[in-house]
């Protein structure tokens, strides 16, 4: 099986920001079909995420103005840039999120979420072990030919 590090599919770039943000500027910026979540950092770390289902639950609560703060998941499960994608899957899973930011000494690199790894973890995560006794194969003559591993 082929290992496929998270630092090759991690989404970089500006979909970060700070507890202080209005919820109306993160609702703006989730508008964009390319950014499935908003990374939450004070300094270089990550202190919460901000996702459409936050800024529903909220919205549907208050029309107030709040700090993206009132919304933002917290604590963060994070996940290790130098982890696999069957790493990430697994902690997604374990954790019952859909988004992974991913962080380097405590530092924000990106984010991952299950639609990034989807397409390769279908292809690649089918591991099969045979249990059972070897495979045979009648030959054309009637005898048994063993199929090797």
């Amino acid at each position: 099986m082929i290992t496929v590090t998270l630092e090759r599919v991690l989404t970089r770039g500006g979909r970060t920001l700070r507890p202080e943000t209005p919820v109306s500027e993160a609702a703006q910026r989730l508008r964009d079909p390319d950014v499935p979540a908003l990374v939450v950092l004070e300094d270089e770390t990550v202190v919460g995420i901000v996702t459409e289902s936050d800024i529903v639950a909220f919205v549907a609560e208050t029309l107030e103005p709040h700090p993206v703060s009132a919304v933002m998941s917290s604590p963060v499960t994070t996940i290790s840039r130098g982890e696999s994608l069957v790493a990430a899957a697994e902690t997604m899973r374990a954790n019952g999120v859909k988004h992974l930011p991913v962080v380097s000494d405590g530092a924000y690199c990106g984010l991952v979420s299950a639609s990034t790894l989807a397409p390769y973890l279908s292809r690649r995560r089918l591991e099969i072990e045979w249990r059972d006794e070897p495979i045979r194969i009648d030959a054309d003559d009637g005898q048994e030919v063993p199929v090797s591993e």
